[in-house]
């Protein structure tokens, strides 16, 4: 068993666009061992985003617990809120971004098969301002 708060995790994934990333649980043995699913909390501060990317093996659901932001996956936009449950299908294209000015944009990233950096493949996307806003 493993309890884990992020005030815990000292290890922060800081990326390159701005999210901050505190794994909770996931394969290393440091952090639960698992097997079959693991759970990181992201913040994403105003302004920023992950980048585009996609899984090859992996699906992942978005929760989102805090602010508002913009979710693209593959051609299709939309907002995303506190309250959302987003998944995102191996193979899909996606990106998350923050255009809030003020408040983070927080949310589960919940992946099964744990997330590992050799199944994290950087991908391109059109512009998000580019294209017409969907509402969930």
């Amino acid at each position: 068993m493993r309890v884990v708060r992020v005030d815990d995790i000292t290890d922060v994934f800081h990326g390159e666009l701005g999210e901050e990333i505190y794994e909770l649980i996931g394969q290393p043995s440091t952090i639960g061992a698992t097997s079959r699913l693991s759970v990181a909390y992201v913040v994403i501060p105003p302004g920023k985003s992950s980048p585009a990317h996609r899984h090859e093996i992996a699906e992942e659901i978005y929760y989102v617990v805090k602010g508002r932001g913009t979710m693209q996956v593959n051609d299709k936009r939309f907002t995303v809120q506190a309250g959302h449950a987003i998944l995102i299908a191996p193979s899909e294209i996606h990106q998350i971004r923050n255009y809030e000015v003020e408040g983070s944009l927080e949310f589960l990233a919940i992946s099964g098969p744990p997330w590992t950096q050799a199944d994290h493949h950087p991908a391109e996307l059109p512009f998000l301002d580019e294209l017409a806003e969907e509402q969930l």
